[in-house]
């Protein structure tokens, strides 16, 4: 827990991430990446249980969603923090969710002020059934650019897994 907060002030005071500052996670893995990243905490993965993404950086934005009625407050980390962290070193992110669903994402997405891994949304965390825990969503009020069928399919919930991915799959 030490480890996990000390990371979280360092983050904070620097913005420069570094994968040496990952630990390994106690509670239940909620997310895996795997791919082509820096070195992995688990047979080459990076494995994060819930607590180790809240400790990181967050961030939230409000926007309505084409599958939730009216504005929804969503909040988790930036795509792009992840990114940085555990070295993305490809150019498509082939994300997964529980049910096996996948989506192949640009690594261009990982870029701040775009993708968002939501494990809150209007301040509660959201179950498996509420598309949950772990949800990717864009700002799409923020711009007509977020409000395109290609962006929807990229919003993918129930996410557990992301492979880094060079040359698209």
């Amino acid at each position: 827990m030490r480890k996990l907060i000390a990371f979280a002030l360092f983050a904070l005071s620097t913005a420069t991430l570094t994968y040496a500052d990952i630990a390994q996670p106690k509670g239940e893995v909620v997310l895996t990446i795997s791919g082509s990243i820096a070195e992995g905490n688990a047979d080459g993965a990076v494995q994060f249980d819930m607590e180790m993404l809240q400790s990181l950086p967050s961030h939230s934005f409000v926007t309505s969603t084409i599958w939730t009625d009216g504005d929804q407050t969503f909040e988790g980390v930036e795509l792009s923090v992840i990114a940085e962290l555990v070295g993305f070193d490809g150019d498509t992110l082939s994300a997964s969710a529980v049910n096996d669903y996948s989506i192949d994402i640009p690594a261009t997405d990982a870029q701040p002020g775009r993708a968002l891994i939501a494990y809150k949304r209007n301040g509660q965390p959201m179950s498996l059934r509420d598309k949950g825990p772990l949800w990717i969503v864009f700002p799409f009020d923020s711009s007509p650019d977020f409000q395109s069928e290609t962006i929807y399919s990229r919003s993918i919930w129930q996410l557990n897994r992301i492979a880094v991915l060079n040359g698209g799959g």
